[in-house]
């Protein structure tokens, strides 16, 4: 199992299986929003694309880190593995 890492505040995985066709990317980040919270800004989608975009709004930095953390988790055991960078 590969190491997350102790309070992430960026994270990009990549999951590629050329035989069944799957070339997919998953990134998160954290940002401060206007009003003093945080937000965990979630992209996802095929390698090559725009992907889709949501954003999740936190009370602070610390829970929207609990739930990037909570969604690299969840992430790695379905075979997702880290990318060099984030985008």
């Amino acid at each position: 199992m590969e190491q997350i890492p102790l309070f992430p505040l960026e994270a990009r995985v990549t999951r590629i299986d050329a035989a069944r066709n799957t070339w997919r990317f998953y990134e998160m980040s954290i940002q401060h929003d206007l009003f003093g919270g945080a937000v965990l800004l979630r992209r996802w989608g095929r390698i090559g694309t725009a992907g889709r975009l949501r954003l999740d709004l936190h009370a602070d930095e610390g829970a929207a880190a609990n739930a990037l953390t909570r969604l690299l988790r969840r992430k790695i055991k379905r075979g997702y593995h880290w990318a060099s960078t984030v985008a």
